[in-house]
């Protein structure tokens, strides 16, 4: 479905350790000024019990207890998405490359499917 590159996942997993939380939650959600928007959102178990689907949901595991989770009404417009983390003297952030997204905006946060 998606694939996460070793820089991605080491460092969502530690980024999960610093705030001691088990799972980061990904996805798609309308906005932006392109029509979606990615989010990203740490959860706890309990917050992700409330508002996820855990039978829907499509879970990377990250290592040491920690795991990506795939929003399933995201699935459809992230197939064959890479994410990968890209670290360099002005920034660094996690990036997502689709080949489902048509455009862009200029930040790179918003696309069109």
């Amino acid at each position: 479905m998606i694939t996460i590159t070793e820089s991605a996942r080491a460092h969502i997993r530690e980024t999960l350790k610093k705030i001691d939380k088990p799972y980061l939650v990904f996805g798609l959600k309308g906005g932006g000024c392109a029509g979606f928007e990615y989010f990203w959102e740490p959860a706890d178990q309990e917050s992700y019990e409330e508002k996820g689907t855990p039978d829907r949901d499509e879970f990377f595991n990250l290592g040491e207890g920690k795991q990506l989770v795939l929003d399933c009404t995201s699935q459809v417009y992230l197939i064959g998405s890479i994410i990968d983390f890209k670290n360099d003297f002005i920034s660094s952030q996690l990036v997502v490359t689709n080949p489902m997204a048509k455009s862009s905006c200029g930040c790179g946060t918003s696309i069109a499917v």
